[in-house]
């Protein structure tokens, strides 16, 4: 979807390599979106007795994200300094043409 608006692209994988948690705080400071909603509430966190009430504040996504980072939201977007989760893929859209 980045080549068809003519966007260059970095892919990273973040569970092949979790980000550190200066990069996961610039991300959630940067997120257009409520912090919450960088974690997934997935029947991964539901079986990890989870509460989301608990995961509302930027440090608490963070820690949550750095221990378990299959819970963070993807795909993230990136662009100068600004973040958005790449779902639904017109918000992708939205971003990578501005």
């Amino acid at each position: 979807m980045a080549g068809d608006v003519g966007a260059d692209t970095d892919v990273v994988q973040y569970l092949k390599e979790p980000p550190t948690r200066e990069r996961l705080t610039w991300l959630v400071k940067h997120l257009e979106d409520p912090p919450a909603d960088l974690v997934r509430k997935d029947p991964y966190f539901n079986s990890l007795g989870l509460n989301a009430d608990d995961y509302t504040t930027p440090k608490a996504v963070v820690d949550l994200l750095l221990e378990y980072p299959r819970l963070m939201q993807r795909p993230l977007l990136v662009k100068g300094d600004r973040v958005v989760i790449g779902r639904p893929v017109d918000r992708a859209r939205e971003l990578l043409e501005s």
